[in-house]
């Protein structure tokens, strides 16, 4: 009798515990995306944007996203390759078991001389694998190798041009193949990458602020029409989930004098049709919980935010929130 109150004790102790936290994680959620970064970026939803001045440190790394890592534009993820399957596994595992039911690869073999060919047949496979990977590597390296000879020294008739080439001359296969293994890649390292691939002008970064205004005001009145017009089907969703977690508990999030203070742009680039900018955002607005049924105040948030929005627009289309990232 003593045991079972005991773990009933500890079963209404941990709902307890897993319902506070549960009312902690949602209470720190006010305005939207507040507290967790969201979204997707494209190709880069998870790499770090760039820094800025407004957000000098890296932002909090993408928690929800329908863009799988690894994969382009949210596709499944493929699934891994491991080296030694299929043909040399099925090889090797046959042996395993030919040892246990005393068989062998060499068959007839009993006891100790099964275990013997066992081993020496795993021997000749690794030997095998050995020389193969070997001879991969040295085929790879050849052209590398011609690569850089040919960027070492300019070839016979030339005036010392780029490569060893004259005028427009780039020197063909040798020269074209370095740039690509050596050269290109160190001056394309030696120079900072393009922030801004779409040309961003005054009249975005003018819609980027009156789209931050207006979804924090759509967010507070929980106008989905609008919110559905200013945002992506997957950012309309996570939104969507926040309004309805704050019915399930009573409360509104009431948002109001939204003013954006400094922002600049982090990076701005084009996959296909889709331009993408990563602005980064210092806001002030009056932000709080309000009991649905009284309208009483029951939480009150900071009256200021940095973060870091991920705006996306069609070719020609307007541009609508794609992610919202926390800075640290």
């Amino acid at each position: 009798m003593m045991t079972t109150f005991t773990r009933g004790r500890r079963t209404v102790a941990a709902f307890g515990l897993a319902a506070l936290m549960a009312v902690a994680a949602t209470a720190g959620e006010a305005r939207p995306g507040s507290g967790s970064s969201m979204g997707s970026r494209g190709s880069r939803t998870y790499s770090a944007p760039a820094p800025t001045t407004t957000a000098p440190g890296a932002p909090a790394p993408m928690q929800r996203s329908m863009t799988q890592p690894g994969s382009p534009m949210g596709a499944p993820a493929a699934p891994a390759r491991r080296f030694g399957g299929g043909f040399f596994a099925g090889l090797l595992g046959a042996g395993l078991l030919g040892a246990l039911i005393g068989g062998g690869f060499f068959g007839g073999l009993g006891g100790i001389a099964s275990f013997l060919g066992l081993l020496i047949q795993v021997g000749l496979l690794v030997g095998a694998v050995v020389l193969v990977m070997r001879f991969l590597r040295r085929r790879r390296a050849e052209p590398a190798m011609a690569g850089a000879y040919n960027r070492s020294g300019p070839a016979s008739g030339s005036s010392g041009g780029p490569l060893g080439g004259t005028g427009g001359n780039t020197g063909g296969l040798g020269g074209g193949l370095g740039g690509m293994l050596g050269g290109g890649a160190a001056a394309q390292q030696a120079r900072p990458p393009k922030r801004d691939e779409v040309g961003i002008g005054p009249q975005d970064f003018d819609a980027f602020e009156r789209t931050l205004t207006q979804v924090q005001l759509a967010y507070g009145a929980e106008d989905a029409a609008t919110l559905r017009g200013l945002t992506t089907p997957e950012m309309f969703g996570y939104f969507g989930e926040e309004i309805r977690a704050n019915a399930a508990r009573g409360v509104v999030n009431k948002i109001a004098d939204v003013k954006l203070q400094q922002g600049d742009l982090a990076e701005a680039w084009r996959e296909g049709p889709v331009d993408y900018a990563t602005v980064a955002m210092r806001y002030t607005l009056r932000d709080a919980l309000i009991e649905r049924a009284s309208g009483k105040v029951v939480e009150t948030n900071p009256p200021e935010a940095t973060e870091v929005w991920t705006f996306l627009r069609e070719r020609g289309g307007q541009w609508v929130v794609s992610a919202i990232q926390q800075t640290r």
